[in-house]
């Protein structure tokens, strides 16, 4: 391709970069991730503690993916969301399913009684800490996976140099030390970084658009000779690769 083309076939995937739920199939094929080759499970963790007979929360369920694969009665089930496209699927998707689905966005306050759940999971969304111990019952778990600070940071320096990180002091030590100040136990943890790698510069511009946090201010334009570079790389290196960096936490409520 001439840059023409180069620049057209790019704006042509910054177009594309809409997402509902939480679903990359759209590039599947032009980039890998190792998330699933982490150290640990998360769905094997949340089964050492989940009974059937829990109330179960999951915070920022995205479009619900993740919390329908646990297969978990839906009548002791809650969901939480606060994406707007996200928000109108789980209302649709869960609520058909007779799962409590509420919007929320104020982590701080969260729209349910002190001591409603025996177990809250959250995979890749925010939480307060003191709201968990509140909306817990005695002894509840908590049970979340993280993205660390220093995720896919190779990349955000490969397109946006000096872009200081979205979430800085993010990982495991940090939020572990928060969980237990107010009021819960570690029970387990792990913290790990992982490669992530792209094929194709176009699939990285959907990326890149499409994670606006990390990737602040991103646009094919503002980033042309920096996509060159990358696409350069790719013929000559078949990819251009950084890290996932993740983490996880299971914590007791005293």
């Amino acid at each position: 391709m001439d840059l023409n083309e180069l620049r057209n076939y790019w704006k042509s995937e910054e177009e594309k970069a809409v997402m509902t739920g939480w679903d990359f199939s759209y590039i599947e094929g032009r980039f890998s991730s190792e998330e699933e080759a982490l150290p640990w499970d998360m769905t094997a963790v949340i089964d050492r503690y989940r009974r059937a007979s829990d109330r179960l929360l999951d915070i920022d369920t995205g479009g619900g993916e993740y919390l329908l694969s646990l297969g978990h009665s839906h009548a002791l089930t809650s969901a939480t969301e606060g994406y707007p496209p996200n928000v109108e699927l789980c209302r649709k998707k869960l609520g058909a399913l007779g799962i409590d689905f509420r919007e929320m966005s104020d982590y701080g306050h969260m729209p349910f009684p002190e001591g409603s759940f025996d177990i809250v999971t959250d995979r890749h969304g925010s939480y307060d800490a003191g709201e968990l111990f509140r909306v817990l019952k005695p002894e509840g778990i908590f049970i979340t996976q993280q993205v660390g600070e220093d995720n896919d940071r190779e990349l955000v320096e490969m397109l946006l140099p000096g872009t200081p990180k979205s979430f800085e002091g993010h990982c495991l030590k940090r939020c572990a030390a928060e969980l237990e100040n107010a009021g819960f136990d570690v029970l387990e943890s792990g913290e790990a970084y992982r490669p992530i790698s792209f094929f194709d510069t176009g699939a990285l511009v959907w990326f890149a658009k499409i994670i606006e946090w990390e990737f602040v201010g991103f646009s094919v334009d503002k980033c042309f000779e920096r996509l060159l570079a990358a696409e350069e790389e790719i013929q000559r290196k078949g990819s251009v690769s950084g890290r996932i960096h993740r983490f996880y936490i299971a914590a007791k409520k005293r």
